[in-house]
């Protein structure tokens, strides 16, 4: 006798409170391994795949991919323990009322595991969360459960008894009647009235997902309803009669209320009076704010209400940083090696800006009053992805010349593409910069990305007239932006992180420096 367990969604960290599932890895019927990944979901924050701490047969699962559902909501349930003959190379021998009661054979058990190291295998829980995290058992192949060797009929206790093989009526579309020489019709116009249970807490006894398809779309609630099937095993015939008697209740009360809003002698209104321009306006389109959208609009919106930003500008003459960026990449022999990009650059000026002006690599403790200022740069950098804007985050870029934290860019934009960030990875951030140019614009006003003080924006660089050595000539030309929370510096500070960057992309030797 097998036991069914329920696994939740669990708490993903970084204080995530529901997730959004992308991609059952499983089905119902499927034999799984502890740690085994069952399903990919979507956080506010990235797409990571869920393992299972149990080990066992798959016997229901909750959600259809593209549903929401709360931290701590049931995600499947797993018959746990190896069922008697489960393993057994031939079929489960079944006498005449073997189908019926589930009897086999007593020798069964002990004839597939001797010791019953199968079902001490599968019985444990790990307790993982995320992939890569807790036990390190390696993952089984997936292996699908014949309908001939296992019937998996859970009761209402939360047992899962293993019978002989499944009953066409468990799982057929339509009511079948059992009643020789009567009639589909008359057998399904003849069953037991609905009746209706208390709510339970454990699972619900279904086997079909046809009937959980069935009863979700009408809104019917399984925990209410007591199956007239084998140990209460809802069957469609009784969700087809919830659904009537939900129907019939629906129709006799509508007249009533139609009855009672019509004024005293109003006569019945005519097709003609009802308004073309009402049922010809057509409906507005409602977007949910969830995933990646929604945790980017809480966000932002906490950042322009907490934070008291401003933000100043400056154009700065690029020309000598592209130069420097072409000599960099056009070298060989000893001194070559992986293509330096300008975000990469920046974000360097970026690093040494922020050593000489650390209040900017700061937060601040509303609690406490105080400024906190961060002892490590961890730069983030926006990134456009297909989910939405991301924010990834290169871990000490203060200890990392410009190749490193190119490499790292380059690294972490793949994931982000590919909707592989971790939460970690996302998280943590001291300082961001946005380079915006790439959409082709001048100037932003960036929202700093809360709890941080600071945001560099950068626009497209492009040939414009500009006065160089006291003559107009066409130089390459960008517009820098920042934006800072004056709560931990005035304008004279964020001025002078400006002015700095600006002189480091106009004379690129000034960062020689601080080398």
């Amino acid at each position: 006798m097998a036991q069914v367990l329920e696994f939740k969604l669990p708490d993903l960290g970084e204080g995530l409170t529901e997730a959004e599932i992308v991609r059952w890895l499983v089905e119902v019927g499927d034999v799984v391994a502890i740690d085994q990944p069952v399903v990919e979901v979507e956080t506010a924050k990235a797409m990571v795949e869920v393992p299972c701490p149990y080990g066992g047969v798959v016997t229901a699962r909750f959600g259809e991919e593209g549903t929401e559902l709360p931290v701590g909501s049931p995600l499947l349930t797993v018959a746990v323990g190896a069922p008697e003959g489960l393993e057994t190379s031939g079929p489960v021998p079944t006498g005449p009322s073997g189908a019926r009661n589930g009897s086999a054979p007593s020798g069964s058990a002990s004839a597939s595991s001797p010791s019953g190291s199968s079902a001490t295998e599968s019985s444990g829980g790990s307790g993982n969360v995320l992939v890569g995290y807790g036990t390190g058992a390696p993952a089984a192949r997936r292996r699908r459960i014949r309908p001939d060797r296992l019937d998996r009929t859970p009761t209402l206790s939360g047992a899962l008894t293993v019978e002989a093989p499944v009953s066409e009526a468990l799982v057929s579309e339509a009511p079948v009647s059992e009643t020789p020489g009567v009639p589909v019709s008359e057998a399904s116009s003849t069953a037991a009235p609905v009746s209706v249970a208390p709510v339970s807490d454990g699972p619900v006894p279904v086997v079909s997902p046809l009937v959980r398809r069935l009863a979700r779309q009408h809104d019917i609630d399984l925990r209410r309803l007591t199956g007239s099937g084998p140990d209460g095993l809802i069957l469609r015939a009784d969700v087809d009669r919830a659904i009537r008697r939900a129907e019939e209740t629906e129709a006799a009360r509508t007249p009533t209320a139609q009855a009672a809003a019509a004024p005293t002698g109003a006569s019945p209104a005519s097709p003609a009076a009802a308004s073309p321009a009402a049922s010809a306006a057509p409906a507005a389109e409602r977007i949910p704010l969830r995933g990646v959208r929604g945790a980017v609009a809480d966000k932002l919106s906490r950042s322009r209400t907490e934070i008291p930003d401003a933000t100043c500008w400056v154009d700065a003459d690029a020309t000598e940083l592209m130069a420097v960026r072409a000599a960099m990449n056009a070298a060989t022999g000893p001194s070559a090696g992986p293509k330096v990009s300008v975000l990469a650059l920046l974000a360097r000026i970026c690093t040494a800006a922020l050593a000489r002006f650390p209040e900017l690599n700061s937060t601040v403790d509303t609690e406490a009053r105080e400024i906190v200022r961060l002892p490590g740069v961890h730069l983030g950098f926006a990134a456009q992805t297909e989910r939405g804007l991301v924010v990834p985050v290169v871990r000490d870029a203060h200890t990392r010349n410009a190749e490193s934290i190119g490499a790292e860019i380059a690294r972490l934009t793949e994931l982000a593409r590919t909707g592989k960030l971790s939460p970690a990875q996302l998280t943590g951030g001291t300082f961001t910069l946005n380079n915006y140019g790439v959409f082709g614009v001048d100037g932003s006003t960036p929202i700093i990305n809360h709890p941080e003080a600071a945001m560099l924006g950068v626009g497209r660089i492009m040939p414009k007239p500009w006065v160089h050595q006291g003559e107009l000539a066409v130089r390459q030309v960008v517009q820098l932006s920042l934006t800072f929370d004056h709560r931990v510096c005035d304008g004279g500070t964020a001025g002078g992180f400006l002015r700095y960057v600006a002189d480091c992309v106009e004379q690129p030797a000034v960062l020689l420096r601080t080398l």
